[in-house]
């Protein structure tokens, strides 16, 4: 079983910037992809970014955070990190790391709250 341990939410202004972070541990496979969600009150989940791993480290973004937001990851540490410049009010919500492969596929993180003040 794979184990997401999720940090680096807070409260910022709008404009500035924080970094998540997630580190994977477990029985963990190649090929795997991480990604972040996230999610506020009354509203779907929506996909922020998600990274696979190796050389290829293809990503995929939403959006609302292209250009604003970079996703990365460590693969020595199974660690994926979120980059989150020019933060808006919107931005706002309560984010989640997930996992995924081909005998994990589904696996959340505790989710950590980002809160970004106008």
């Amino acid at each position: 079983q794979v184990q997401l341990v999720e940090s680096g939410g807070g409260l910022v202004q709008a404009g500035g910037s924080l970094r998540l972070s997630c580190a994977a541990s477990g029985s963990i496979f190649t090929p795997n992809t991480m990604s972040w969600f996230r999610q506020t009150p009354g509203k779907e989940r929506e996909l922020v970014a998600s990274i696979t791993d190796g050389d290829d480290g293809s990503t995929v973004y939403a959006d609302s955070v292209r250009d604003r937001f970079t996703i990365s990851r460590d693969d020595a540490k199974t660690t994926v990190y979120l980059q989150m410049n020019s933060l808006k009010p919107e931005d706002t919500a309560v984010y989640f790391c997930t996992f995924w492969d081909r005998i994990s596929p589904n696996i959340w993180g505790q989710g950590t709250q980002v809160t970004v003040a106008s």
